[in-house]
């Protein structure tokens, strides 16, 4: 749906003079979930759209198809560490500029520079949240073999075959021994709850309302992302075990965003 804009006159009177938004196009993998969508990385310019209340539409792409896809756009690809080509979503098309963005960080700074109603890097905060994007994500990796597993639970079949061949390449490991049950799982649940309990002494700490005080950030979307993909990828029970942690907290604090950016 396009969204039109009334300009004001020099007068304070709005004139006729329009301006018609097309809506942005924004590039998700999809799933056997209810509503599709499930990745953090391609979640948070979805929680940025909706927060900023700008149009877009969602083109769904299988991860086989996302290469060829993607090159068909002309999108320039990364590069893994043996120099091979690497394309990945998101990816955000805006017809309105031409602009054609990757990686999530990126597009919220291009949204926040060409869409700087309801700012999500307040205060010059630019390079503190890309900090504090980078040292979040290292904190939650001891649990990721498991949520690989439960990702390929919730693909389609092409992508979830494509998936645990990929990762299991990447990190070069069987699959079956991503995170079997038992003594290694249950380390690894450990050291997550940790990693919580960290972010819950500093959330008392600070006393306040959102990550950066009492300012809504990008940084809350980035926690928010990341406890999404556990609420929607893991078990009943397991994220009822996230849940549980630091007297709900973390429960309430995806709540809190989802309103926030009108996606609850």
């Amino acid at each position: 749906m396009a969204r039109t804009i009334t300009r004001g006159n020099t007068s304070g009177e709005s004139d006729k003079s329009t301006i018609t938004m097309k809506p942005l196009i924004l590039y998700d993998i999809p799933s056997q979930l209810p509503g599709s969508y499930w990745s953090p990385n391609t979640s948070k310019p979805r929680f940025v759209l909706s927060y900023k209340e700008l149009p877009f539409e969602t083109v769904w792409v299988e991860y086989p198809n996302i290469a060829p896809v993607l090159k068909g756009l002309g999108l320039t690809p990364k590069k893994r560490l043996d120099g091979s080509d690497i394309y990945t979503v998101p990816v955000l098309n805006d017809p309105n500029t031409g602009a054609l963005i990757d990686e999530s960080l990126e597009i919220a700074a291009y949204l926040e520079k060409t869409y700087p109603t309801k700012p999500i890097f307040p205060h010059g905060s630019h390079m503190l949240i890309r900090v504090f994007d980078s040292a979040y994500l290292d904190d939650t990796q001891p649990i990721v073999k498991l949520i690989y597993v439960r990702v390929a639970e919730i693909l389609n079949p092409v992508s979830a075959e494509f998936f645990r061949r990929t990762r299991s390449e990447r990190l070069q490991l069987p699959w079956e021994e991503f995170s079997p049950e038992g003594p290694k799982r249950d380390k690894d649940w450990a050291y997550l709850e940790q990693g919580f309990n960290k972010g819950e002494a500093l959330w008392v700490k600070s006393g306040r309302e959102w990550v950066m005080g009492d300012t809504f950030s990008y940084a809350d979307i980035i926690v928010a992302s990341r406890l999404f993909w556990y609420k929607r990828v893991l078990k009943e029970d397991e994220w009822a075990r996230i849940s549980s942690w630091n007297g709900g907290r973390w429960a309430r604090v995806l709540d809190k965003v989802q309103q926030e950016c009108h996606l609850s």
